[in-house]
């Protein structure tokens, strides 16, 4: 999705068993992260404050204190940076998420019902942590075809929640992974839209207890 340049660190050792002296690679690689890093904060704040179709490549690398040439050594252009703002989000997310299904499992939690209310909850609290850019990706204002990398992302994440739902033979309860899928793509969407953050926790902290009490008729399982 996007490139960086990356050298070999300071004090690996050669092929011939001797400590390199890498010193100049390494510094060229830690300013080249550096500036990596100044560009996606950069391009963070400009999407946020005008959206991905306003914003302007000249905007993110004065804010970033960059060159339009160290955008393109590391970025293919704005719909890479986007791109990876939006993966970097997810991968943080994924993390809220595994961290609050280990809590609770490690706590003696068996019912996949409230494993799977500790992952959604931790996943809204992330979308309320950065709101900012939660709002960004579901606003609809993103590059061609990112409604496809939104829906791509939301199936993989029905699919790990499927791991939580087991019927008795085995299989998973794709009803009722389908209803709670549709149902936190809802309270992202509405509670990334929302200018009130306690309102919006509160919404969260609501819906996750109506979910809560969900259960599919067809097989009784929560």
């Amino acid at each position: 999705m996007s490139s960086s340049h990356i050298d070999v660190p300071s004090g690996e050792v050669t092929p011939n068993g001797e400590t390199g002296t890498a010193g100049a690679p390494a510094r060229t690689s830690d300013r080249g992260a550096a500036t990596r890093g100044a560009l996606l904060a950069a391009a963070r704040d400009v999407f946020c404050e005008s959206g991905f179709a306003q914003a302007a490549v000249t905007d993110i690398v004065a804010k970033a204190g960059a060159s339009v040439g160290s955008l393109y050594h590391h970025f293919s252009g704005k719909a890479d940076l986007y791109l990876t703002l939006f993966e970097e989000f997810q991968v943080g997310q994924q993390e809220r998420t595994r961290k609050a299904i280990n809590a609770v499992r490690e706590a003696g939690e068996t019912d996949p019902m409230r494993q799977f209310i500790a992952g959604a909850g931790a996943y809204l609290d992330g979308c309320l942590a950065e709101r900012d850019v939660s709002r960004l990706f579901i606003s609809g204002d993103g590059p061609p075809g990112f409604d496809r990398v939104m829906r791509q992302r939301l199936g993989k994440w029905a699919r790990r929640s499927a791991a939580l739902f087991h019927t008795a033979d085995g299989g998973v309860d794709e009803a009722l992974v389908v209803v709670l899928t549709g149902a936190m793509a809802g309270a992202v969407s509405e509670i990334s839209l929302m200018d009130d953050e306690d309102a919006a926790r509160r919404l969260a902290d609501e819906i996750m207890a109506i979910v809560g009490t969900i259960t599919n008729p067809g097989t009784g399982q929560r």
